[in-house]
């Protein structure tokens, strides 16, 4: 033949030397593809340690043992083709700053920019995190009375701490110091809101209250009073005196911290 090639039952040697070639490069995928899938099996949480594993730690050693992300990772129950359900979480809490009530403001659509983590699993970890401060919120309403200022704290911190508007709340109190009723007076801006001192009054009167609690929220964090702060707690002080209800503390309140009034000696 012109081309020099040698035939096999009509076959050329550059034929065989094609299907081999293609041939080895489907066995260098296939063990591309092999390596890939120990990888990812690497980092399936089945593959660690029993008492490693969170489910399986929760059930060993207890709740308490748990980091955030672990129970982060029980919630999601799996992570990515690149990482665990564990380190997802980690990558999420991260993002936060480990923080969980920022997470807790985290939206579906923000943690589902997360991969790994679709509708359904945002949506988990979303009630886990509401569940949680709805329980804070019903251990507040179980202690009712007032014995200092964290008391006060503990108790509104949940309502309003993690706002991102200001509201003005009043605990009345009875003779006991027990709370008999609390109210939201008013709802404002995020630098701001409008008390009517009256209507705090009134509310009093009709309660047959003996004192009052003042709260009020500062969604920048600050815990610095400011000249409005201080003269809206001194008119309430001169209308309580009028009418022999006590002023005994007014909260700056925060997400994490508070700032009395009563502890300041600025009532």
């Amino acid at each position: 033949m012109g081309s020099g090639c040698k035939k096999y039952e009509g076959r050329t040697e550059g034929y065989f030397c094609r299907k081999f070639v293609k041939f080895k490069r489907v066995a260098l995928s296939l063990e591309k593809f092999y390596e890939m899938i120990a990888e990812q099996k690497s980092f399936s949480i089945k593959n660690w340690k029993e008492d490693d594993r969170p489910r399986e730690k929760l059930v060993l050693k207890g709740k308490n043992t748990l980091s955030d992300a672990e129970l982060i990772a029980i919630l999601i129950g799996s992570g990515n083709k690149s990482e665990s359900a564990v380190h997802l979480a980690k990558r999420i809490l991260t993002f936060v700053k480990n923080n969980l009530n920022e997470l807790g403001r985290l939206s579906v659509n923000d943690l589902i920019g997360f991969k790994g983590i679709g509708k359904a699993k945002a949506i988990t970890i979303i009630t886990a995190l509401e569940l949680g401060r709805r329980r804070r919120l019903e251990e507040a309403l179980e202690r009712p009375k007032v014995t200092s200022s964290k008391a006060v704290f503990n108790i509104m911190q949940p309502i309003i701490g993690e706002l991102n508007h200001e509201e003005f709340w009043v605990l009345y109190l009875n003779n006991s110091n027990k709370i008999i009723y609390k109210n939201q007076l008013s709802s404002g801006g995020i630098t701001g809101t409008l008390v009517d001192i009256r209507m705090l009054f009134k509310k009093a009167l009709e309660l047959s209250t003996i004192a009052v609690i003042l709260c009020h929220n500062h969604p920048s964090g600050s815990l610095k009073p400011s000249k409005a702060d201080l003269d809206l707690t001194r008119k309430i002080q001169e209308a309580g005196k009028i009418l022999d209800i006590k002023v005994l503390d007014h909260l700056l309140i925060t997400e994490k911290a508070y700032f009395s009034f009563a502890d300041s000696n600025l009532i």
